[in-house]
């Protein structure tokens, strides 16, 4: 073999490889144990096992009719494990997943094992080169056209608003149109080259690795987003405690009047972890700390500019713990409704 046949050869097999590496990691070692996770797998199963049959019939014409009807017959998996992928990815938020995929996978691979044996390669090479191809590749296009029609919605942000796709969405669509650009590779070998196909799933599968890499984060199942403390919620009469030390401390000292207060300072003053108290305050109250603090710097200043006391409604800002005017306006209406002047105006 030449050193550019043996660099063909690389780049070609190097994400068949990795695919079906990753295949395994999702049957048995992703965690949490989801339903996406098992369709993933047999996803990357069915296109590694069709990458590896034209890797070797492009390096091997002699290569036994046998891998050649697996390789084929693999494809007929592609589809479906791409649509019910994409279908539990877009349900995440359901317990349970539409039994519907079980009749799929059951008739395929019924059909898969029966023509196989009444009709094998090997035997009928022509009825598979004239029909059975078609068949496979005019499936798989058709659970392709499902699929899409499943993510019209993502597609509509996509075109609209493509700032607002979540992680889940972005991560979905690039599956999605990686199978595509796979199928279309493997339909156009006629006009480009046979190892195409599996170049294409090398440089898609790599693809989609990067996208992961770079997107991922933290608690999730490929993007599939969970709630940031959903693994660790704090005991309700833990939170208890912390509620009724918030309180106490904040108006008794009140904290909130000094400008630099940082979140480790206050956890230090009622004696917990910062990190425990940065998930008390986004949980249980459903805030950032900013807004906490400033929820209590602007009834601070609603009680003195009620009270027609001798500060300037600029002074009453930085005595609050603003440490800029412009800060303490545009944080008095997003809470308020109004300008301080106009709060101040009302209570005459």
């Amino acid at each position: 073999m030449s050193f550019n046949s043996q660099f063909l050869f690389f780049f070609s097999a190097i994400g068949a490889f990795n695919g079906a590496l990753l295949a395994i990691y999702f049957f048995f070692y992703a965690k949490p144990k989801h339903a996406s996770n098992y369709f993933l797998g047999t996803l990357l199963t069915a296109l590694s096992i069709r990458i590896w049959k034209s890797i070797f019939y492009y390096f091997n014409k002699e290569l036994s009719k046998i891998y050649l009807q697996i390789g084929l017959s693999a494809c007929f998996l592609i589809g479906p494990s791409l649509f019910f992928y994409l279908k539990s990815m877009l349900n995440s938020s359901s317990k349970k997943l539409d039994r519907s995929w079980k009749y799929h996978f059951i008739f395929l691979s019924i059909l898969i094992l029966v023509v196989g044996y009444q009709y094998s390669y090997q035997e009928h090479p022509g009825l598979w080169r004239s029909y059975f191809i078609t068949i496979i590749y005019y499936q798989w296009l058709g659970y392709i056209l499902a699929s899409g029609f499943l993510l019209k919605n993502v597609f509509k942000t996509l075109v609209k608003k493509p700032n607002k796709l979540s992680s889940v969405e972005i991560w979905i669509i690039s599956v999605y149109l990686g199978n595509l650009i796979i199928w279309i590779a493997y339909k156009t070998v006629s006009y480009t080259s046979y190892i195409v196909g599996a170049l294409s799933f090398s440089f898609v599968f790599y693809l989609l690795v990067l996208i992961l890499f770079f997107r991922r984060k933290k608690h999730s199942i490929l993007f599939k987003e969970q709630p940031k403390y959903a693994d660790k919620k704090i005991e309700d009469i833990e939170a208890k405690r912390i509620f009724e030390g918030l309180e106490q401390i904040m108006n008794t000292k009140e904290l909130y009047k000094d400008p630099n207060l940082k979140l480790p300072d206050l956890a230090k003053q009622i004696n917990i972890q910062p990190h425990i108290l940065s998930q008390f305050i986004n949980d249980n109250l459903n805030k950032s700390f900013p807004l906490f603090i400033n929820e209590y710097r602007i009834n601070e200043a609603k009680i003195l500019l009620a009270n027609d006391s001798k500060y300037t409604i600029e002074t009453i800002g930085y005595e609050c713990g603003f440490n800029s005017k412009s800060t303490f306006y545009s944080t008095f209406k997003k809470l308020t409704g109004m300008t301080p002047a106009q709060y101040k105006s009302a209570q005459v």
